[in-house]
């Protein structure tokens, strides 16, 4: 299944991608049309999806990608996982992690698939991330236990203004990496059975159709079942949480000489099995 939000409310999309049916409207009002509280009910709004015979064809109206917001628009907790692949640790020259390096990602950087970027300086950076939506309270998970506990999986991507997030003494992740459209996600939540190999999904970036990032997410230092399990041997993780699990290697400022986006750069970032996004640069005004 495949939900996403439109002008804040939570729809379904049609297995072909063509259309949308509002889960409000299609549910006679059971659930949504706020999507947190669809989060909140995950486990009997999937019982009812399964059963509902939804008339794409006659309830559905067609899909605009730039009418589409994030999957979790206003989840409780955001994770960010940083070093989570080994190449990408190599190409900054660090050590791999013994446990997640983790930050956060302040709501309001959050936007839909497809859109413009506003670059507020000149080292804005791309990181390619496959992300995690949480479906049900997790607290001490163990990790062969951990696929049960996610809503699904979405496309993000974690831009960053390299400046401001290694500035010291102290660096500021979460604020370099926060600012309005920094981190896009879409173009919906895939629930786990319907992409494949959940842990085993490729991953790319194109910056003007050169391609910057290539990978497969089972090239995760730690996989979402470990993050999963980490996260919330420390913290409970609630409905709707959203987890960006990590860049592969290919970023902007580990290249020699560095590269950053510029106005006009038109940047698309894929995962198999669920879609993509799409941001044409402009200058921040």
């Amino acid at each position: 299944m495949r939900i996403a939000t439109r002008s804040g409310r939570t729809v379904i999309i049609s297995p072909d991608t063509t259309s949308l049916v509002d889960v409000a409207e299609a549910s006679r009002g059971r659930f949504g049309p706020d999507p947190r509280g669809v989060y909140d009910a995950w486990e009997e709004f999937l019982d009812w999806a399964g059963g509902a015979s939804i008339d794409f064809t006659a309830d559905g109206v067609p899909v605009l990608l730039e009418e589409l917001g994030p999957p979790s628009p206003e989840p409780r907790q955001i994770f960010a996982i940083g070093l989570n692949y080994r190449d990408h640790a190599d190409e900054a020259g660090l050590e791999y992690p013994d446990v997640p390096p983790t930050f956060t990602k302040w709501v309001g950087s959050f936007a839909g698939p497809v859109g413009d970027l506003a670059l507020p300086a000149t080292t804005v950076d791309w990181e390619a991330e496959l992300v995690v939506i949480i479906g049900r309270r997790a607290a001490c998970v163990a990790a062969a236990d951990a696929w049960s506990y996610v809503a699904g999986l979405t496309v993000g991507q974690d831009y960053s203004e390299r400046a401001l997030q290694l500035s010291g003494p102290a660096p500021q992740f979460s604020l370099g990496k926060s600012f309005p459209g920094f981190a896009p996600q879409g173009p919906w939540l895939v629930t786990p059975d319907e992409v494949g190999d959940p842990d085993n999904l490729a991953i790319e970036c194109r910056i003007n159709g050169e391609t910057m990032q290539k990978s497969a997410t089972n090239r995760l230092i730690f996989s979402v079942p470990s993050l999963v399990e980490r996260l919330s041997s420390v913290v409970p993780l609630t409905p709707g949480d959203v987890i960006f699990t990590g860049t592969p290697a290919g970023v902007g400022g580990a290249r020699k000489p560095a590269r950053f986006l510029k106005a006009g750069d038109v940047v698309e970032t894929t995962i198999e099995g669920i879609g993509a996004l799409r941001q044409v640069c402009v200058t921040a005004h």
